[in-house]
């Protein structure tokens, strides 16, 4: 099967199975969830989402980070880690948008990567879920399964990204990009995927480097796909059915997700 043709196959099928497949950052304007993915380096979307509400409702306005007290600033981010460093970058940012665009977020990847800190990843992820403009985000989940699936052997995110953007349409980069980081949290793992449980594995070139048995392989999911917590699942597609796609309009997750095992990172 040529690959441009696998490779749509295989998302239509991942996009069957997580319908709902969003941002897991909580946000609701482009500053916020310009911020969350800044604190979201090397740490997972479910902490900077215990992070954010007392952040959000403190610090309001660009003006308000490039005015922050560096100490409290600080303080409110350290869970998050490499906190001083995330301060800091928050306080260039904000004086950054406030001096060259009013203190609001642009809404073009010419203008976002060249605010503090805003690579072509952060800049996709406001991109695609603020603006709704289509982008695709290249994070360690994203590159690990377009190497494993076979779509490239590219390492440089951006080479991966452009790959990528080669074999699937325009209008579905964000909603690719979603569907890939869910599948890459609950079911292909970096240390040990579930391939037996895998739904696109017998497109898979590399099926078989993970759990092969399905029995063993079901016990590798997590999250909503976890044994267990299949009512979880069953609501979050009932919800994906009764809302448009738009992936600048997530379904409504409802269902906190918890922090998953190391063998399933």
């Amino acid at each position: 099967m040529a690959r441009k043709r696998r490779a749509r196959k295989m998302y239509g099928v991942l996009h069957e199975r997580y319908p709902y497949a969003h941002c897991e950052l909580d946000f609701r304007t482009p500053l916020e969830l310009l911020v969350a993915t800044v604190l979201s380096a090397q740490t997972t979307d479910v902490r900077v989402n215990l992070v954010t509400p007392t952040l959000f409702s403190t610090y309001r306005t660009a003006a308000d980070y490039a005015g922050a007290d560096r100490v409290e600033l600080e303080e409110l981010v350290r869970s998050t880690g490499f906190y001083r460093n995330k301060a800091a970058a928050l306080m260039k940012l904000g004086a950054d948008l406030v001096e060259r665009f009013d203190g609001e977020v642009p809404g073009r990847l010419q203008d976002l990567v060249t605010l503090p800190g805003v690579g072509r990843k952060t800049a996709n992820v406001v991109l695609g879920n603020a603006f709704g403009v289509p982008g695709i985000t290249v994070d360690t989940h994203v590159g690990r399964l377009a190497r494993r699936f076979g779509w490239t052997t590219e390492e440089d995110p951006v080479k991966v990204e452009a790959a990528i953007g080669e074999l699937v349409p325009r209008t579905e980069w964000t909603m690719l990009s979603h569907v890939l980081i869910f599948h890459g949290r609950r079911t292909c793992h970096a240390k040990k995927p579930a391939c037996g449980a895998c739904p696109v594995a017998r497109w898979c070139p590399s099926s078989g480097e993970g759990e092969g048995d399905p029995v063993k392989a079901e016990q590798l999911l997590a999250y909503e796909l976890a044994p267990g917590r299949e009512e979880e699942y069953d609501a979050l597609v009932a919800a994906a059915a009764s809302y448009p796609h738009d992936p600048a309009q997530p379904v409504p997750y409802d269902v906190a997700p918890t922090e998953p095992s190391a063998a399933h990172r």
